[in-house]
């Protein structure tokens, strides 16, 4: 049976001009390698043009230790208005694309959403350097997270750089680290039974280091489970 780890460590920073916040649950949960079991059993499939690897389920139960455990947590740190927190996504995933086989925006930072409230979550379910994930500014914009008010003049920025000396070929691989265009501004890094949230409209990648394991086995390969979290507004 899933739950909280009550010796879990629970540290937050906030890297960059913008500070951001940047949660990191160290030992979230009491028994993880149960999610790995699981995992093991699951069919993987590729779901998203954007993910460069498999996916599957996760389960309820996984959701529902989240919540009740850190849900004070999430409110405090990312300052959220009232409103009930759900899953939009939860899924255990394993990075499984070579480097070389990469498409143009999986070999630079993205964000997931304009919308303030909305979070992202990865549990980090490997042993070994997998990498973690990191965050970035965009050189060019100044900017580091990406908004409603933003978004126009940020994509104008890329659609200039698309015809600039500095666009990654395929030879870049994934993105680790300072590029001409982006400047990493925080990384954490992939621990075993770590949990990292942040805000979805943050500049970020996840980090494949070269000793990275690409393979599809849950057992062996770069075993996450990664999740959007969203708030419902109250009516009223």
């Amino acid at each position: 049976m899933l739950a909280a780890n009550p010796a879990m460590q629970v540290r937050c920073l906030r890297p960059g001009s913008e500070q951001s916040p940047l949660l990191l649950i160290d030992n979230f949960l009491a028994k993880p390698e149960l999610l790995v079991t699981d995992a093991c059993q699951q069919s993987f499939s590729a779901n998203s043009p954007y993910y460069p690897g498999v996916r599957a389920p996760a389960p309820l139960s996984y959701q529902q230790v989240l919540l009740q455990s850190l849900t004070p947590v999430l409110r405090d740190v990312f300052a959220l208005p009232a409103g009930a927190l759900s899953f939009s996504v939860c899924h255990y995933s394993l990075v499984t694309t070579a480097p070389e086989q990469l498409k143009l925006l999986q070999r630079i930072p993205h964000f997931d959403t304009t919308e303030k409230h909305a979070l992202a979550a990865v549990h980090y379910l490997f042993h070994g350097n997998h990498g973690g994930t990191a965050f970035y500014r965009h050189r060019q914009s100044g900017f580091e997270t990406i908004d409603d008010s933003r978004a126009a003049q940020y994509y104008r920025a890329l659609e200039a750089e698309n015809d600039g000396p500095n666009l990654p070929g395929r030879d870049a691989g994934y993105i680790h680290g300072d590029t001409p265009l982006f400047s990493q501004i925080a990384e954490a890094e992939g621990v075993f039974n770590r949990l990292v949230i942040y805000r979805r409209h943050a500049l970020h990648s996840g980090v494949i280091p070269p000793t990275a394991s690409l393979s599809a086995n849950p057992a062996q390969g770069r075993l996450t489970i990664s999740s959007f979290i969203d708030l419902q507004p109250e009516p009223g």
